[in-house]
């Protein structure tokens, strides 16, 4: 079953591939996609859509993201998402749900090269819902401040810092738990950029340490980019296994 859940998302990829391409435009720097941990400080854009989905997979089995996203204004984005996927048991893998994850993100000042910081703010929660082993332990609640700095007349090196604190109401001894990640994103040739973070807690999933996660990040068009990703946890009580993961954001334009 994992391989055809493997599989059946890569024939997704493939797909929203084949959609993009028929509006591609001359690559330039966009906003951040999941998988990657620290977010900066940008929104989709007024009247604008966007789907983030990424795979994820480690020693404990896998999991498939999806989030929708929406600009009813300039400066706010409201974000509707969930995950699926299977842990990897002894003698088979058990399946799971996710849903929903809910999340506002306001844009007080953008990031423009060479100048000022942009600075942004997000909150969110996530309910007790779902099937499985990705079933969240109870109610849960995160925010944090993204702050981006551009440097190069083309955001030739983009650096991201974010500080926050989670919440989850469950019977934990780490209910809260404060979160911060550093993030750096390079760019090497036309589209292509390299791009690697540390950071202290998942938003989305409480519980985890300090971590590092390296990859790629290629922009066909500032409506399409994908992302590839590796990364290990290397502190906390309990550190994150090797994992590695693929990513792809789309926007479109239908309302605008």
């Amino acid at each position: 079953m994992k391989n055809l859940l493997f599989l059946f998302s890569f024939w997704i990829f493939l797909s929203l591939h084949a959609l993009a391409q028929s509006s591609l435009r001359l690559a330039q720097p966009a906003q951040r996609v999941r998988p990657f941990i620290t977010d900066d400080a940008r929104v989709v854009g007024r009247r604008l859509w966007q789907l983030e989905s990424w795979y994820r997979q480690d020693e404990g089995g896998l999991e498939q993201w999806f989030l929708f996203a929406y600009g009813p204004t300039r400066w706010l984005e409201l974000t509707f998402g969930g995950v699926t996927g299977a842990e990897r048991l002894p003698t088979t893998n058990e399946f799971g749900l996710g849903i929903p994850l809910l999340q506002a993100k306001f844009l007080f000042k953008e990031y423009l090269p060479n100048e000022l910081p942009g600075v942004g703010f997000v909150i969110g929660s996530f309910l007790p819902s779902g099937t499985g082993p990705l079933k969240p332990e109870g109610y849960g609640a995160f925010s944090y401040l993204a702050v981006t700095q551009s440097l190069g007349k083309n955001d030739d090196l983009l650096l991201h810092l974010n500080l926050g604190v989670s919440y989850i109401d469950a019977p934990r001894p780490d209910k809260r738990q404060f979160t911060w990640g550093l993030g750096a994103q390079l760019r090497m040739i036309d589209g292509f950029h390299f791009v690697g973070e540390f950071f202290s807690g998942d938003p989305y999933v409480p519980g985890s340490g300090l971590s590092y996660q390296i990859g790629f990040r290629h922009f066909f068009s500032d409506d399409f980019q994908i992302d590839g990703t590796f990364g290990k946890g290397i502190g906390g009580e309990s550190p994150l296994p090797p994992w590695f993961s693929a990513g792809v954001r789309l926007v479109f334009h239908t309302f605008e």
